[in-house]
């Protein structure tokens, strides 16, 4: 998980920072006990520092990755940000997107990004099978297989045009089978 403060810190040498975020309610904080999703929480974190930062979030309860194609990533290429993050794919793997349409979709967003000036930082989807909401081990089994699949076409995507991944999956495949302390009060990770 070193490519988020890489990025951050290339970003980050501007006099003033436009920071855009992409993507679902992780990004706007739903289900965070306090301080907002992780785009406010790395905004105030660099402010802090004494660095001067713009948060532009897009981000949308519910977003799919198609919903960040056809609604966020014009205005984050009209922002002109020298830093964005893309945080998608929890929807896609809850509501049952086609792979096939993920993966065009992705693809759009990440190729898009990849042509503006900005870093980008991509996460992946976290283990959701570990998640109280997989019930019984057949949905465990189906939901984990959906989300490695999501997570291999971000992944593949982030390769192919050169953006950096922070890997959610590992990260909360091992702490989520210790507990569930990274839960939200929607029982999401």
């Amino acid at each position: 998980m070193h490519a988020l403060p890489f990025a951050l810190a290339l970003a980050l040498a501007a006099p003033t920072t436009t920071y855009v975020a992409l993507g679902d309610s992780t990004g706007v904080g739903v289900g965070a006990r306090a301080g907002g999703g992780y785009p406010a929480r790395l905004a105030a974190r660099f402010q802090r520092g004494g660095r001067p930062l713009r948060l532009v979030n897009l981000c949308a309860s519910g977003a799919r990755v198609a919903d960040v194609a056809a609604l966020q990533l014009r205005r984050a290429r009209a922002a002109s940000p020298a830093l964005v993050t893309l945080g998608v794919g929890i929807n896609d793997v809850t509501q049952g997107t086609e792979l096939d349409a993920f993966a065009r979709d992705y693809e759009r967003v990440a190729a898009s990004l990849a042509e503006s000036r900005a870093q980008v930082v991509v996460v992946n989807v976290p283990d959701l099978a570990l998640s109280p909401l997989a019930q019984g081990e057949e949905a465990r089994d189906e939901i984990h297989a959906r989300v490695v699949a999501v997570n291999e076409r971000i992944s593949a995507a982030a390769r192919r045009h050169g953006l950096a991944l922070v890997d959610l999956f590992s990260g909360t495949e091992a702490e989520l089978a210790r507990g569930h302390e990274l839960l939200s009060d929607d029982r999401l990770p």
